[in-house]
């Protein structure tokens, strides 16, 4: 079950359950089974804070994605989201927050998915990807 919470940000994802749909549905294109995956909507600071303590990084980024899956084939995890850097990012990009907020959504599933992001290779592929799923959103 693909659920949604805030921690620190009123923001309010809309279309929820055509999301949750479009999520689970791009997972199993992928081979996977969504079991429990949290998204929680947060602060810069809030996922600083998480990037400190788990992660011991120093800085501020729009995702931070733990794998809590116990099965190969089955997706659970927390999918920590910066709605302030997912704005930023928009209004840098030129592009409305809620589709920047979709293309974070999927980065963060396809994390899940195996999907890499470290190597110049691994992005381009996760952009791909993320381009593809997107593509495939019908809100």
């Amino acid at each position: 079950m693909i659920r949604f919470f805030n921690e620190d940000s009123p923001y309010k994802l809309p279309q929820k359950q055509a999301t949750r749909q479009w999520l689970k549905q791009q997972a199993e294109a992928e081979g996977f089974r969504v079991g429990d995956l949290n998204y929680i909507f947060c602060s810069d600071e809030h996922v600083l804070q998480v990037n400190r303590d788990y992660l011991q990084h120093d800085y501020y980024t729009d995702i931070i994605t733990f794998d809590q899956s116990e099965e190969e084939d089955v997706i659970e995890g927390d999918i920590f989201i910066s709605v302030d850097r997912v704005t930023d990012n928009a209004q840098q990009l030129g592009i409305e927050p809620a589709t920047e907020m979709r293309r974070v959504l999927a980065h963060g599933l396809l994390h899940l998915c195996g999907y890499g992001d470290k190597l110049p290779e691994e992005e381009r592929a996760m952009r791909a990807k993320e381009d593809e799923w997107l593509a495939k959103l019908a809100l």
